[in-house]
């Protein structure tokens, strides 16, 4: 067995500059793989940070029914216990407390509609990056019960600035009777991303509380967990603990099911990529090993001639594809490495690319893991050993009479 090993081996690069282009060609494929990997996992991570950081959070508690019905009237059910267990959660980072409704919104020009949140500004000034987001005026303060931040494109649809009043309509939710309250421009922000600079607002928590006639209550705690992965954070356990009492909780791929459906196809169509590299890497394997099974037909004709099994001569032939397969995996390894290594470190700007409705605003970083230089490899190498069965088979029933003639 030693023995074919070595001479496969040699046999393999009797023909330098044949197996070297070979070996380029399939080590290459395997590269691309690579770092098409790295890529995918760095845009997926960006994307849900993205999602997750901006304002939504990693997770939500609302009261049960609450995002289906929206109805305004189904407050978190025993806040106060709610909190206090949150706040002794060792993988909760921070939490952040809202009110939403739906408005209208009036400005001295025109009027348009608005979903107005009630934030505390220190708890959402260090949950999310609506503070980042401000591009004229500035975030909310604690004293600023009259002051609203208002998207980009809002503003611009209202004829507003800063510094104008605007009045905000909205219904009472136990009532259902319109209230309205008076408040001033603070802030514009500009997260690029159409639902927000195009229809939502921001207020103290306290004044689109009292214009609710919700004193004291809230309709959301968003979640923000440590060491958050792009994955789920915790486990479904933390999830049933929080949807008790009337209340549910749901981790971000349930408040955005289609950005984690388009993340999982994205997974499917790395997959579906890797399939066709390698049926492209086993058509170049078939096609190497018979080139050099046809180039060296009058010795294998001698050796079948002399006694060679049939079955050792297959080996010999597999052992050529294991050989030009190692051979390919270390070029392709090498490049793959050394690519997204240096793209790990230098990022691709996709700024202003907008994918699943998330606009990317960063570096998107490829990820090396370990897995790609195991998983990836041993592909190519199963599929080399795959595909140069029937050049194997074929050289296993040569007929040396006829293998000598042919081609001497």
């Amino acid at each position: 067995m030693l023995f074919l090993m070595k001479i496969a081996w040699m046999n393999s690069f009797r023909n330098a500059r044949r197996t070297l282009l070979a070996g380029l060609a399939i080590g290459i494929g395997l590269a691309a793989l690579i770092f098409t990997d790295g890529l995918m996992i760095g845009m997926s991570d960006s994307i849900v940070r993205i999602a997750t950081d901006t304002f939504m959070g990693h997770g939500q508690v609302h009261a049960e029914g609450f995002t289906r019905t929206r109805d305004l009237a189904r407050v978190v059910r025993e806040l106060p216990g709610v909190l206090e267990r949150l706040k002794s959660e060792p993988e909760v980072e921070r939490i952040s407390l809202r009110v939403q409704t739906p408005g209208m919104l009036a400005s001295p020009a025109t009027s348009g509609t608005v979903l107005l949140y009630g934030v505390d500004p220190g708890l959402e000034r260090v949950f999310s990056r609506v503070d980042e987001a401000i591009v004229e005026g500035s975030f909310l303060e604690r004293n600023d019960r009259r002051k609203i931040l208002l998207g980009s494109k809002l503003a611009e649809a209202l004829e507003i600035g800063l510094g104008d009043r605007v009045v905000v309509t909205a219904a009472e939710a136990e009532s259902g009777e319109l209230a309205q309250d008076m408040f001033r421009v603070g802030g514009i922000f500009h997260f690029n991303v159409r639902e927000l600079d195009g229809g939502v607002g921001f207020a103290h928590i306290e004044t689109v509380q009292r214009l609710l006639g919700l004193p004291g209550e809230v309709h959301e705690i968003a979640v923000h967990f440590k060491g958050f992965s792009g994955n789920e954070a915790t486990d479904a356990g933390f999830w049933s603990r929080y949807s008790q009492s009337g209340n549910e909780a749901r981790s971000w791929r349930e408040l955005m099911p289609q950005l984690s459906a388009v993340l999982d196809m994205s997974g499917f169509s790395s997959l579906i990529v890797g399939v066709i590299l390698f049926a492209v890497v086993s058509l170049g394997i078939v096609n190497t090993l018979f080139m050099s099974l046809h180039e060296r037909m009058f010795e294998y004709g001698v050796l079948r001639a002399v006694g060679t099994r049939p079955g050792r001569m297959a080996m010999m032939i597999l052992f050529e594809a294991g050989a030009l397969s190692l051979f390919s995996i270390l070029i392709g390894c090498c490049i793959g490495f050394v690519v997204t290594f240096l793209y790990s470190i230098r990022g691709i700007d996709y700024a202003g690319i907008e994918f699943a409705g998330v606009t990317l605003r960063e570096m998107i970083y490829p990820v090396l893991r370990l897995e790609q230089f195991v998983l990836f490899p041993t592909c190519v190498f199963l599929f080399t050993l795959v595909a140069g069965i029937y050049p194997a088979v074929y050289a296993a029933r040569l007929k040396p009479a006829h293998a000598m003639k042919t081609y001497e």
